[in-house]
């Protein structure tokens, strides 16, 4: 059976725990032409295209130097205008509460950054095995992918009592907790169902690894960093590292390349949530489209705060109150911030990209692995 987990996490691979310097990506061996890289190739190419036809390509960075995901995602907008036309066939309509529920999130914005990934590193490793269309496990997988990772942004948002998403109001917000955590399941057990069919179910009980993990070490000023990246692989990194190893196997490719594929989603998934977690220290709540500092005024202990704790003893003391002291929160982010612990997430971001980018280095040159090294440094240029 096609499995979308591995057997064994290593996250100090590389040095992941053992903080170093991380170089500049723009010095390392597999991105000095990164800045090429990360303007989309304008050639006509009909082969292994977004839905099998060529288009014209727009720059992937802007005039003032920023990367457009918009622009990296142009060489599979096919493949996601199909996506979001059958997510809705996906979800069914038996129930019109849940379907509307799906619905608030779906519609609420988002870059579908998860299925895109996956037609990205499809098409990029259907290259290698030269064929000349993505099959229907490649398509569903990217369905299934979003159908799971909307489910968890459902559940993420009961658990956390988070009022807005992406600006918009939550499912449980408008329509109460019963039908929120119902919409959830619905999603979870519909996406189980299609994983089934793709002999592909395990990737589900990741997520409740890493929900369990969080709620069990909440105010915990003890956890470690070694803690915080594995809660991180199981809740974020896992769906992103799987479903990458998995559009790979659909390729029928050599499985070193899966391997790599694999490391690749990993270590991209990880820099996503470091870089998420510094966001939430330094953007407002408009900005962030949810609650700013949600996650400490909760006890969930992130990297900047991690880092933070072995420099500031005092932080240790308001965590551990509970921030029960007025005036003790909003200190305790100030510490943060004078701590130098969000700089050190910041290199740790940058380090688990720098390995995401080198895992790259066993696809061919085309415009899918130009996308998804624009993908990589997209995500760190949102703390620049």
């Amino acid at each position: 059976m096609l499995s979308l987990t591995c057997p064994s996490v290593d996250l100090s691979q590389g040095g992941c725990l053992r903080l170093r310097r991380a170089r500049p990506l723009w010095r390392s061996r597999s991105a000095r032409s990164i800045g090429a890289r990360c303007i989309v190739s304008t050639a006509q190419d009909v082969d292994v295209r977004s839905g099998g036809v060529a288009t014209s390509m727009k720059p992937a960075v802007s005039s003032s130097g920023s990367i457009q995901v918009s622009s990296l995602l142009e060489v599979v907008s096919g493949d996601i205008k199909r996506l979001n036309e059958n997510l809705k066939a996906l979800i069914g309509a038996e129930n019109p509460v849940l379907v509307s529920a799906a619905e608030q999130i779906f519609g609420a914005g988002g870059k579908r950054l998860r299925p895109a990934l996956v037609f990205l590193v499809s098409r990029a490793t259907a290259q290698i095995a030269g064929l000349k269309e993505l099959t229907i496990q490649h398509q569903r997988l990217a369905e299934i992918i979003e159908m799971i990772h909307t489910a968890s942004l459902i559940h993420d948002d009961v658990i956390d009592d988070s009022g807005i998403r992406r600006g918009k109001e939550t499912v449980h917000q408008i329509y109460g907790t019963r039908v929120a955590v119902l919409a959830g399941d619905f999603m979870f057990a519909q996406s189980s169902w299609y994983l089934a069919n793709l002999e592909n179910i395990e990737v589900i009980k990741d997520f409740a690894s890493g929900e369990i993990k969080q709620a069990s070490s909440l105010f915990n000023c003890d956890a470690t960093l070694e803690d915080y990246l594995l809660k991180s692989y199981y809740k974020t990194a896992s769906l992103v590292a799987a479903s990458s190893k998995s559009a790979s196997i659909f390729s029928r490719v050599d499985t070193s390349i899966g391997e790599r594929m694999y490391e690749f989603g990993k270590n991209l998934g990880l820099s996503f949530q470091v870089v998420d977690d510094i966001l939430d220290f330094t953007q407002s709540t408009e900005q962030l489209g949810k609650p700013a500092c949600s996650d400490l005024s909760k006890g969930i202990l992130t990297a900047p705060v991690i880092f933070a704790l072995e420099k500031e003893p005092t932080l240790r003391e308001f965590i551990n109150s509970e921030f029960s002291e007025d005036g003790s929160f909003d200190t305790a982010i100030e510490l943060i911030h004078q701590s130098g612990g969000l700089s050190r997430a910041q290199e740790l971001a940058k380090q688990k990209a720098e390995m995401a980018i080198e895992c790259l280095e066993c696809l061919p040159e085309s415009e899918f692995r130009n996308s998804l090294e624009g993908i990589v440094n997209y995500n760190l240029q949102r703390i620049d």
